[in-house]
């Protein structure tokens, strides 16, 4: 049989003391080992690369798409000395100066004195001709001028071309429609009582 272990009077002293230290140190430890680690944080996705400007911008000679929205408006061409020559769609009742102006403006090789109408108003499919210094006589001087069957066209398309207003365009859609068309567009000015200064203007895009 083992003997009983006697422990000295300051051994005693010494393990009540250092107990409680021991057992707060233990379960802190069990406590930690016990508890979930926090999952690792994802990583920053990189900034994306390659963007262009701002929204609506086309990059550098992509001009022409950049100015061919899907539907509505006018299709017109421009050519000649211009900035950025091609096709570009506009909104009704604009004239030849803002598909200059779409076309990112003259360059310095205008020609001054063989510009075209800049008050014309532009019509769908025209296009529009700047010549340059020196170009032959009679490369299109102005912009090409393109003539609507005034049997045929529509109240817009009429509305559209100088001389017109919406109240006539549709007043010869109606008589159209009331007498079987127009014999010549004459007619405009002797039934329809088109002014002369108007009709001066208009019977240059019109045929029957």
């Amino acid at each position: 049989m083992f003997d009983r272990i006697r422990l000295a009077p300051g051994r005693v002293k010494l393990l009540l003391v250092s107990l409680p230290p021991v057992l707060a140190a233990a379960i802190v430890a069990a406590a930690l080992l016990s508890s979930p680690r926090p999952a690792p944080a994802a990583p920053l996705a990189p900034a994306a690369a390659g963007l262009g400007g701002p929204q609506g911008q086309a990059p550098a000679g992509n001009q022409q798409a950049a100015n061919l929205p899907a539907t509505g408006g006018l299709l017109v061409e421009v050519t000649g000395a211009v900035a950025h020559p091609g096709l570009y769609r506009l909104q009704k009742g604009q004239r030849v100066d803002a598909a200059i102006a779409a076309a990112g403006g003259l360059t310095g090789q205008a020609d001054p004195a063989r510009l075209p109408d800049m008050a014309k108003r532009l019509l769908d499919g025209m296009q529009v001709s700047v010549p340059a210094l020196g170009s032959p006589a009679g490369t299109g001087s102005s912009s090409r001028t393109t003539t609507v069957d005034l049997n045929t066209a529509s109240a817009d398309e009429l509305a559209n071309l100088p001389g017109f207003t919406p109240e006539l365009a549709a007043e010869a859609v109606r008589y159209r429609q009331d007498y079987g068309g127009f014999a010549s567009t004459k007619e405009l000015v002797d039934v329809l009582e088109m002014s002369q200064a108007d009709y001066a203007v208009a019977r240059r895009y019109l045929r029957v």
